[in-house]
């Protein structure tokens, strides 16, 4: 296992399965520390920190979904275990590639869930990647989900940036041919409040598999995931069996 890409602050090696959890544009893995401790011991979550954040700031950020997926999938040591992909926002595109890359490797995952994003067959005129730093502050600000002591501190924004717009380049210049698609089954989380992603975006996510599709709505904005963690950790351990 590659330590730099993958965390694991809980480890479960007694679970009878494992999640990847694939953070959101600008999120580290420490974002998912509290999802890590309320999923053990019934899930072993192995959670991504992408380059160019925390102890991989010096690294250069990828700006490129299947860049990513490939990273996490070259870094995951082998297991026999059921494997659950939980990508959240641009974490949902980066799990949807990695689940296509595995299956292409014979290690296909047992189920994909994205949340928080949109079907990749959708589209907003969105580019944020582009904006001055003011911009892009403004587009936190809207999500809120981020330490607002980022946001306040310009030093503190400074250092986060460069990651920040690069995930961001990634997930606005990603494009899938309409019809691509997992075989795994597919779940898609929303929030009933995400000004992102609308109900009906999220479910265009079945349109990518020819598995078993299903959609669960949760109470909440973009970032429902915080604020109902033992919700979202009772959905994903019953979807790992």
């Amino acid at each position: 296992m590659d330590e730099r890409w993958i965390k694991r602050f809980h480890p479960a090696p007694d679970a009878p399965a494992r999640v990847i959890v694939l953070p959101h544009a600008g999120g580290a893995a420490s974002a998912y520390f509290k999802l890590s401790a309320a999923l053990h011991p019934a899930l072993d979550a192995y959670t991504v920190q992408y380059p160019g954040r925390q102890e991989r700031r010096h690294e250069p950020p990828l700006t490129d979904v299947r860049l990513l997926a490939a990273g996490v999938a070259d870094a995951l040591p082998a297991d026999e275990r059921p494997t659950l992909l939980f990508g959240h926002s641009m974490g949902a595109l980066v799990a949807f590639e990695l689940a296509l890359l595995l299956e292409r490797r014979g290690t296909p995952p047992h189920t994909l869930v994205a949340s928080g994003r949109r079907g990749p067959s959708t589209y907003r005129d969105e580019w944020v990647h582009r904006r001055d730093p003011a911009g892009v502050a403004a587009e936190l600000r809207k999500l809120n989900g981020t330490d607002p002591v980022f946001l306040q501190d310009p030093e503190l924004f400074e250092m986060v940036l460069p990651a920040l717009r690069a995930d961001y380049r990634a997930v606005e210049t990603y494009q899938c041919a309409p019809d691509t698609a997992v075989g795994c089954p597919l779940v898609a989380f929303v929030g009933d409040d995400d000004p992102k992603t609308t109900v009906e975006e999220a479910r265009a996510w079945g349109r990518n598999t020819t598995g078993h599709f299903d959609l669960r709505i949760f109470p909440g904005g973009h970032f429902f995931v915080d604020d109902q963690v033992a919700e979202v950790t009772d959905a994903l351990v019953a979807l790992s069996t």
